[in-house]
């Protein structure tokens, strides 16, 4: 470990990766992930793309997610100017946990939904 390199405890509550964690447990955040594998993707593909996300939602995310350096931002002198996002290099590492995660859900939802409903009916009883 170099004199730069601190060592990290995600259980630790003043960690930095607590913050890191914030941002990728949130719907969009992984949905946008998700989206981008593909390859560069405009702005108003993604809005598209992801049913029910706002712009000001979107830009929001896509600012954060360029800020932690898990996707860049290409401008190309369009009149308008148009907007690419890709992942980095840094955000392909997440490809496949952002994969897993989001299709998993669509995978086990009816196991979800039984679970719920096994749940609601003990608890109301």
């Amino acid at each position: 470990m170099t004199t730069t390199e601190q060592s990290y405890n995600v259980y630790e509550d003043r960690c930095p990766t607590r913050l890191v964690l914030d941002c990728l447990a949130d719907k969009w955040a992984l949905l946008i992930l998700d989206r981008l594998q593909g390859g560069p993707v405009r702005f108003n593909h993604i809005r598209r793309d992801i049913k029910g996300i706002s712009q000001k939602v979107l830009s929001q995310t896509l600012r954060r997610l360029e800020r932690n350096g898990l996707i860049s931002r290409t401008i190309f002198p369009t009149v308008p100017v148009t907007v690419e996002y890709a992942l980095t290099p840094l955000g392909r590492t997440l490809t496949d946990t952002v994969s897993a995660l989001t299709h998993w859900a669509e995978q086990n939802m009816d196991a979800i939904f039984a679970a719920q409903r096994a749940y609601d009916e003990r608890d109301a009883g």
